[in-house]
């Protein structure tokens, strides 16, 4: 980890929930912030972790959050992608990390002093609005999650995370179809909805000529109203 100093506006603007300030709230937020850089693969907090009340966000990068069962086995709750919030109970619970958090790629954190997010929001409730939105959308998924992992069929979790990832992070054109905008490799995405690697390749071949994997994780939907009505 390298401590690279206080935010500059521009990467505090990357952060969702403060697109919309001014830039005097913007300059008044930046000396309560502090910047880290990490490299791939280093764990920003453990899960049970005691955290300092501050905001987490995600100015660069991809994080995986991972929790591991009384049993040994882990699971991958969700991806954090850039411009977003993590660790919520920081700031907004009983300062515990709710989980393990490992960068999955370089990224770059921004960590915000409490006091000076609400000050922001006093300032600006519409702040508030949108981690409330934010955090009701995250509570939806896990349930949706907790859902299929007890009562749907492993492909049917597989299609509704893959819907997921196209309608958060979206797709770009391609020769083949439309490709998703995350790559997705199968150990992450079995991780995700609880079978084996193994699995995860034969559910591939039952979707062929409707969703493709490519090398590294490039998911391609290849006909999109056929994926859709899945």
């Amino acid at each position: 980890m390298i401590i690279k100093g206080c935010a500059s506006a521009d990467q505090l603007q990357k952060i969702a929930i403060f697109h919309d300030l001014d830039p005097s709230q913007i300059q008044n937020l930046l000396t309560f912030s502090a910047v880290r850089e990490y490299p791939s693969g280093d764990i920003l907090m453990h899960e049970g972790d005691r955290l300092p009340q501050q905001l987490y966000a995600l100015i660069e990068g991809l994080l995986e959050i991972k929790k591991t069962s009384i049993n040994g086995k882990e699971t991958l709750l969700r991806l954090v992608t850039a411009g977003e919030v993590f660790a919520a109970p920081a700031i907004f619970g009983d300062g515990m990390a709710p989980a393990t958090i490992v960068c999955r790629v370089p990224a770059q954190v921004l960590t915000l002093k409490r006091e000076a997010l609400l000050q922001a929001i006093s300032q600006s409730p519409e702040i508030s609005l949108k981690i409330l939105e934010l955090f009701n959308q995250r509570l939806q998924q896990l349930q949706n999650t907790v859902h299929g992992l007890t009562s749907e069929r492993a492909i049917v979790r597989l299609i509704k995370l893959l819907q997921y990832y196209q309608e958060r992070d979206g797709t770009c054109p391609v020769a083949e179809g439309d490709q998703l905008n995350i790559q997705l490799p199968y150990d992450q995405l079995a991780r995700s909805i609880g079978i084996s690697y193994e699995e995860c390749v034969r559910l591939f071949k039952h979707l062929k000529g409707v969703v493709s994997y490519q090398r590294g994780g490039k998911i391609i939907i290849q006909n999109q109203q056929k994926f859709l009505n899945l």
